[in-house]
């Protein structure tokens, strides 16, 4: 039995939206994407029929990670506007039945966050996670003090992100910064974590997503320590904000989820097999590609050379480990991992994709711009630690949002150089307008997914789920009323019936694919949604 309370009904029926603050909309014309430019745009995604917004970082930054290393978690940062322009767009959302949810860097600060400028001053401060030593080199992966303090600092990832004190799992005399979970300094930050969260969610903050939440407490086998940690702020959160959600970065809901999270995503990495689910779907070797990964192909692929196999026996198994407890979220893209139209995966093959990922047993979040169609962007230089690899820049799926034909896309009206980052320079580029006058386009019919997804209990993320082919193409039923037909790759697939009382099913809404008393025929790129009632 859960010791949790029940997630918070609405997160149930969430179908997810990420937005990318510095790229969405700008309103004032700086290049850059703010608070009111969100607001004013509301309406595309209430007509969208999304109902769950999530932000990437909008705390103040020095945006050497853009916007990932936080330099104060209670201020805004001024890029995007103010606290009272962020009150408006959560307020506006609200209106339109959305709910705004913010990112939480939890593990790591800017290294100009107030806490660490003092830190590096002060050897009895162990907010951070500190060595003294002075006589003999540094430990792997500690960065030299800054300040007048001896020794230095370990960072999470960037050496202007130092890693918050959590404590270790393991300690060592002979390595005293490896402090336990309850000395002074990580219970201070655990405390932290909860005014930082109590004071937005005061503010009528639907929840946040977790920055990394895996990662807190240090050389933790099995992540035991760190699983206890979010266990007792879900404890705190169940009682202080029982409608707040709680979604992490971590990558593997099979442990995440019982350790409090509300849900995990499927993620480019984490989990046993370092993020391979998610990326069998749809890494297709362009785009972001980190050197060590060593898959060949993925399912949503024209060349059609593997099987949704490997997603689904990972889904099968955390699907068992959760249970009821929490959710899988299932994300079309995000701003750290290509888009979906990346490389060779061109227009035409997106419709099936977003026919898998809309009629799923989990929460669909959406990338912004996904929607229409808009394409990871290569050759981009490095911008506010962007590039992880000699293969792995991030920024590709970071451009601006495409609005509409006019200058710069409808995105700003700055000019084209004070950009945040360029806009697609392909003159065919997809954008909303265009898309919204065409009732064929891949933005109406992922508005008719949604729409579908959100009017039958069946397409949601608690219903069941018989899947029946992994090959191609993909069958499966959801809910025992709703047969899923999907065939990513170029040629022709079919599959015998699966059952003699699938073949009266009623085509809802697709292309290219018929069932009938012969078997199941989808042409190449081809999807269909079919209804068993009558």
């Amino acid at each position: 039995m859960s010791p949790f309370r029940p997630a918070p009904t609405w997160l149930a029926d969430a179908v997810l939206y990420q937005i990318y603050p510095q790229s969405f909309a700008d309103s004032d014309g700086d290049g850059i994407g703010d608070f009111a430019g969100i607001t004013e745009r509301l309406d595309h995604l209430a007509w969208l029929g999304v109902n769950t917004v999530w932000l990437n970082p909008c705390f103040a930054s020095p945006f050497n990670d853009a916007g990932y290393d936080v330099s104060d978690y209670l201020r805004v940062a001024p890029r995007y506007g103010t606290e009272e322009q962020l009150a408006e767009l959560v307020e506006a959302a609200a209106r339109r039945s959305i709910r705004v949810m913010l990112d939480l860097v939890a593990g790591h600060t800017s290294d100009q966050h107030p806490w660490f400028q003092a830190a590096v001053d002060d050897p009895e401060d162990h907010r951070y996670i500190w060595t003294d030593r002075v006589d003999e080199e540094l430990p792997k992966g500690f960065v030299t003090s800054p300040g007048s303090r001896p020794g230095g600092y370990l960072p999470n990832f960037f050496d202007s992100q130092p890693a918050l004190n959590f404590g270790y799992a393991r300690t060592d005399p002979a390595e005293p910064w490896r402090q336990p979970v309850d000395a002074a300094g990580p219970k201070a930050n655990r405390a932290a974590l909860r005014e930082v969260m109590d004071h937005w969610l005061g503010l009528g903050l639907a929840g946040f997503r977790v920055d990394m939440a895996h990662s807190l407490v240090k050389d933790d086998p099995g992540l035991t320590e760190t699983s206890t940690l979010w266990t007792e702020l879900r404890g705190w959160l169940d009682d202080a904000h029982p409608h707040a959600a709680l979604l992490a970065e971590w990558g593997d809901p099979s442990v995440s989820v019982p350790a409090g999270f509300h849900s995990d995503f499927f993620l480019q990495f984490g989990g046993p097999s370092d993020g391979l689910p998610l990326r069998s779907l749809w890494n297709n070797g362009q785009g972001t590609v980190a050197e060590h990964w060593t898959q060949e192909h993925c399912y949503f692929d024209a060349a059609g050379q593997t099987s949704a196999g490997t997603f689904v026996s990972a889904w099968e198994s955390v699907s068992g480990a959760i249970g009821d407890q929490g959710f899988v979220t299932l994300p079309s893209a995000n701003h750290d991992f290509s888009r979906l139209a990346c490389g060779s995966r061109t227009a035409e093959q997106l419709p099936a994709a977003f026919a898998f990922q809309l009629t799923w047993p989990a929460l669909p979040a959406i990338y912004y711009g996904d929607e229409i169609g808009m394409r990871y962007l290569p050759d981009l230089p490095d911008h506010e630690g962007s590039r992880l690899g000699p293969r792995y820049n991030r920024a590709g799926s970071r451009t601006p949002m495409q609005w509409d034909g006019s200058a710069n896309a409808g995105f700003s009206t700055a000019p084209a150089e004070r950009l945040y980052l360029p806009i697609d320079p392909d003159p065919q580029r997809p954008n909303v307008a265009a898309q919204r006058a065409d009732e064929g386009s891949l933005l109406h019919l992922v508005r008719r997914l949604i729409a579908l997804r959100r009017s039958h209990a069946e397409l949601g993320a608690r219903c069941g789920l018989e899947v029946f082919h992994t090959g191609y193409p993909l069958v499966y039923l959801r809910g025992d009323r709703f047969l899923v037909v999907v065939n990513p790759r170029r040629e022709r697939a079919e599959h015998p019936l699966p059952r003699p009382d699938l073949a009266t099913a009623r085509l809802v809404l697709g292309d290219g694919v018929t069932v009938g008393p012969d078997g199941i025929a989808a042409a190449g790129f081809g999807y269909g949604v079919f209804d068993l009632r009558p």
